[in-house]
């Protein structure tokens, strides 16, 4: 491997970048993008921006709970996220009593601000290529099993020596290019987090699934946590006697605004992208995967969507459920019709084409690549259909909330005898998740998913309680078996569960039927997942292969690695664009638009709260109105983002604070895949309505006071 491992430095260090495609690895930013980023406008240093040895605009990027980004704004730990980033915490906070989804929140000492259970920060402190350690000694002809073996050794070795440096942090060795190189992330993570503030969902969340993807945008996409420590600063689990971190490395916040073709950069924690996908298997997401999951999400949304409507009681207990679920089911139907009018597909082809003629031109590289897309092509076809009837299990699966009730009850029922201590155990995590149930909804949710769960699947295919007991039993008619379901099982509801753990009987629960479902859908998936793994290692390879091939190919291209959610910068200017013929979108949006979409006829999506229709008719912006005498509420930028930069900061040529990235276009969708110059856009919301907000409307003048603001 020692080839490519200096193969690999060579095409770090040489090419002309993009300025708004690549989402970039920092310690390779003075090699690789410093001088061009400077030349579009940037007055800061590498060292500025990521520094190991010192302090850097690395520092105040965490990353917020399991999927998302946040950063720190002030020397008090205080947080800026994306208010959906935040949304299940505040909505597990949430009841009738104090409905923060609905009222919002803003809190007035330090002593208001609440503990979110389960929250985590994580700060990323330092980033190490570790590409020879891992690779140094694989034989160039090592695969499968050998190359899987040899690399897992090296890594193991390399995590165990920064362990000992790194004491009471996360060492982890990950892979980037498909396998072709290696770092080494060294994290620090706090888990005493929070909630100090936000806006109302009709704001936090104006235009809901609507405008989800789209732009012109009005959403207020933000809220507001603090990070707490020991005495002595470091991380601890919740105290009262803990105090907010202190940061001194956090972002200022610019109140100066933007202008078209200003630079833009921003730092985050970008999920996952597939830029180096094949023909093949964009095919297979064309054709199976987004369709599957269309399908079963579309049935679920049409449930739950007027019963939370109707109940303000269904609206908070299965807000953050709804808002999971209808993300990527918007986004597989926007993916499918970018890829297609993009002509994606074609694209990779092409890119393929020129690849295999490549190859052929040197007896040597077809020795290395000859059979790259050929093994591709075979093993994408080949798992298609099991990974179809997989994915149409796990989507079924979200959908009935009785299945989770029933999957927290496993450790009882994998007990021989289990203790008193263990039920009070499994006892309280029910009762957590009963305040988010609600059985009546959960029934029709159950009718509709086992309604598509059927269309979807042949005979064969379907689990035996289906068969036996839906076609057989009750002839077919769903509603009546999902009846006698929930009548007869004992966790359908709160009052059942807990007459029923009055008196434990393990062999009563492992009669329920429900725990049949599990088992009979648990009998099934096993042959799917088994028919998928077959081809997991020749296509290990086979990626791996085609990487390094493209990346030989193109000697004086710039690479950067698919997302995988480490620490990354992207960076660009701020544009508008243009969609399609005769239309041109505007770069920002105003507070105007916000009144212009009120819809009393869509509560959920479109509701403008009085105090800021107030606000707006007396026009007192105070000093968070842009100098064209507007309150700018949305951006555009053209920095390369996906999922996990949700939160992230857009950041000025100063590296102050000028908004928060949350959402991609409609028009790009096909993003993951391959980078849409003329089309993509980050959709932003503008910091100086994040402050109007927490000042004007939330009255909590105490947190702008925390902030540097330049």
């Amino acid at each position: 491997m020692k080839k490519l491992v200096g193969l690999l430095a060579a095409l770090m260090v040489i090419g002309s970048a993009r300025a708004d495609e690549g989402m970039w690895m920092l310690p390779y930013l003075a090699k690789m993008n410093i001088a061009d980023m400077q030349a579009k406008g940037l007055k800061l240093s590498a060292e500025d921006i990521y520094n190991p040895k010192g302090g850097s605009l690395k520092d105040a990027i965490v990353i917020f709970g399991g999927g998302c980004t946040g950063e720190i704004v002030s020397p008090n730990g205080l947080i800026f996220t994306n208010h959906h980033c935040g949304y299940s915490y505040i909505q597990a906070l949430s009841s009738l009593e104090h409905d923060y989804l609905k009222n919002g929140f803003w809190s007035m000492s330090y002593q208001e601000e609440i503990p979110a259970p389960g929250l985590s920060v994580t700060f990323t402190r330092e980033i190490i290529d570790v590409t020879a350690d891992v690779l140094g000694n694989v034989p160039d002809l090592a695969k499968g099993e050998e190359f899987d073996r040899m690399v897992s050794e090296n890594a193991q070795k390399v995590q165990k020596k920064l362990a000992k440096k790194h004491k009471n942090m996360r060492v982890s060795v990950q892979s980037f290019f498909g396998g072709n190189q290696y770092f080494a992330i060294v994290q620090e993570t706090y888990t005493d987090v929070r909630f100090v503030g936000a806006p109302p969902s009709s704001i936090g969340k104006f235009g809901g699934d609507t405008d989800n993807w789209m732009w012109p945008r009005h959403t207020g996409d933000f809220s507001i946590f603090r990070v707490y420590a020991d005495k002595n600063g470091k991380p601890a689990a919740y105290s009262p006697d803990n105090v907010p971190l202190e940061t001194p490395n956090h972002l200022a916040v610019s109140t100066q605004g933007y202008k078209e073709g200003d630079f833009a950069m921003i730092m985050g924690h970008p999920g996952s992208t597939t830029r180096f996908m094949t023909s093949f298997e964009i095919e297979q997401t064309v054709s199976s995967e987004n369709p599957t999951r269309i399908q079963m999400r579309t049935a679920y949304l049409d449930v739950l969507k007027p019963r939370m409507e109707a109940s303000d009681e269904v609206r908070i207990k299965y807000a953050a459920k709804q808002s999971s679920q209808s993300n990527y089911w918007k986004n597989a139907i926007g993916m499918n019709e970018a890829l297609a009018k993009l002509d994606v597909k074609g694209q990779k082809e092409a890119q393929e084409a020129a690849f295999a003629a490549w190859v052929s031109a040197d007896p040597m590289r077809e020795q290395k690549y000859g059979d790259v897309l050929s093994t591709m092509k075979r093993v994408v076809e080949g798992r298609t259909v099991a990974e179809q009837k997989s994915l149409t299990y796990s989507e079924f699966q979200r959908c009935m909330d009785i299945f989770t009730l029933y999957s927290r009850t496993s450790r009882l029922r994998g007990t021989e005898t289990p203790t008193a201590e263990l039920i009070a155990q499994v006892q309280q995590t029910l009762a957590s998740a009963y305040e988010d149930y609600d059985e009546s909804v959960d029934r029709e949710l159950a009718v509709a998913a086992l309604t598509e769960f059927g269309k979807m699947l042949a005979d064969e295919d379907l689990p035996a309680f289906y068969l036996n007991d839906i076609k057989g039993r009750f002839n077919g008619d769903i509603e009546a078996y999902v009846d006698w379901l929930y009548d007869n099982s004992v966790l359908a509801n709160k009052e059942s569960a807990d007459a029923f753990f009055a008196n434990f009987d393990k062999e009563k629960l492992q009669a329920e039927p429900v725990v049949k479902m599990i088992a009979d859908m648990n009998a099934k998936t096993p042959a799917f997942r088994n028919d998928a793994a077959q081809y997991a290692a020749d296509y290990d390879d086979a990626h791996r292969l085609y990487i390094a091939g493209l990346m030989e190919m193109e000697p004086d291209a710039m690479h950067y690695p698919d997302a995988n959610f480490t620490l990354r910068l992207t960076y660009g200017n701020i544009h508008p664009y243009s969609p399609k013929d005769a239309v041109v979108y505007n770069y920002f949006t105003t507070l105007e638009g916000v009144m212009e979409k009120e819809d009393p006829s869509n509560p959920l999506e479109f509701t403008v709260p009085e105090r800021l229709k107030e606000l707006y008719n007396a026009k007192d912006y105070g000093r968070w109105a842009d100098e064209d005498g507007t309150l700018h509420v949305g951006f555009l930028s053209n920095n390369d983002i996906t999922g996990g930069n949700s939160g992230s900061p857009v950041l000025n040529d100063k590296g102050e604070l000028i908004g928060l990235a949350f959402d991609g276009n409609w028009e790009a969708l096909s993003g993951d895949i391959a980078f849409e110059h003329n089309l993509q856009r980050c959709i932003n919301v503008d910091v100086r309505y994040v402050l109007f907000c927490i000042e004007k409307y939330g009255n909590c003048s105490r947190l702008i006071e925390e902030l540097t603001l330049r």
